[in-house]
C-alpha cells in the first residue's frame, strides 16, 4: 500500500491571448503569460535553478515562491527531423499539453504520486501548434536511473516501486512511457511517476498493464547493458514483481 501522496485540490483556469492559450492552477499562479514559458526570460531574470537533458532541455525555474519544472514538447523518432516541435492542430482540448495537464490534475486529486500541474501553454500557428508544460518540482528526488548508477536499492524499495505501479494500474492509469527515467525516488523512500505525455485513464485490463510492466523491465535491461556500474539484476526484479502482486 502506498502512503507517499495525498489528494490535492487543483483549480483549473484557462485564458487566451491572441494565438496563445493558457491553462493554470489559480491557487498556484495569479495569471499566466507567454514569458513564463520562455527559458530566455528566466535566464534574464536569473530564475533558472538547474537543467536536465533528455529529448529536449528541461528547466528547473523559480516562479514566485514555487520551484517548477518547465518542459517543451519535442517530437521523437524520424518525424522529429521534419516537424521538430510542431504538432497537428485538432482543437485545444486535444493538444498534448492540455491533455497531460488535465490528467495530472485528475491523478493529483486521486492522491496518486505525480507532480502537481502548474500551467500549460499552447501556441497555435496555422494548422500546427507548439506547447509547454509546467509542474511543481518534486522535493529531494532522483530518477531510478540515477539511483541505480550509484548503489543497490534495498528489496523493500523495489517492492514499493512495484506497489506504486500497481496502484496506478488499479486506478486505470496507462503510462505511455514507463521506464527507469520516469520513476522518481525521494530521499524518504517515496516513489513517483512522471512524464504522462500520451497517458490516459482506461478500463483496467491485464493486456495493457502487462505491456506497461514489460516496457519498464526492458528499460532496466537496456540500461544495465549500456551503463556500468548499474545495480540491477533479475533477482531485484523479483522484488518488484512481489510488490506489484501484493
Amino acid at each position: 500500500m502506498i502512503t507517499n501522496s495525498k489528494p490535492l485540490s487543483v483549480t483549473p483556469t484557462s485564458q487566451q491571448q491572441n494565438n496563445h492559450f493558457f491553462l493554470y492552477d489559480a491557487d498556484l499562479l495569479p495569471a499566466a503569460q507567454a514569458e513564463l514559458f520562455d527559458p530566455r526570460h528566466h535566464r534574464q531574470q536569473r530564475t533558472i535553478q538547474g537543467e536536465a537533458l533528455g529529448r529536449g532541455t528541461t528547466y528547473f525555474v523559480r516562479v514566485d515562491e514555487h520551484t517548477c519544472v518547465l518542459r517543451h514538447y519535442q517530437r521523437g523518432g524520424l518525424v522529429a527531423k521534419l516537424l521538430n516541435d510542431y504538432y497537428w492542430w485538432t482543437g485545444i482540448e486535444q493538444t498534448r499539453a492540455w491533455r497531460e495537464w488535465h490528467l495530472l490534475k485528475t491523478l493529483s486529486e486521486k492522491g496518486l504520486p505525480v507532480p502537481q500541474p502548474v500551467a500549460a501553454h499552447v501556441v497555435k500557428n496555422g494548422l500546427y501548434y507548439r506547447a509547454d508544460l509546467m509542474t511543481l518540482r518534486l522535493n529531494a528526488s532522483k530518477s531510478l536511473t540515477d539511483c541505480l548508477r550509484k548503489q543497490e536499492l534495498p528489496s523493500a524499495q523495489w517492492r514499493n516501486i512495484g506497489c506504486t505501479v500497481r496502484a496506478f494500474h488499479n486506478a486505470g492509469v496507462y503510462h505511455a512511457d514507463l521506464n527507469a527515467h520516469n520513476v522518481m525516488l525521494s530521499d524518504d523512500g517515496a516513489v513517483y511517476l512522471i512524464d504522462f505525455d500520451k497517458g490516459e485513464i482506461r478500463a483496467a485490463a491485464s493486456r495493457w498493464q502487462q505491456a506497461n510492466i514489460d516496457r519498464f523491465k526492458r528499460s532496466l535491461q537496456k540500461l544495465s547493458a549500456q551503463i556500468s556500474p548499474f545495480h540491477y539484476s533479475p533477482l531485484v526484479w523479483q522484488h518488484f514483481v512481489k510488490g506489484y502482486s501484493q
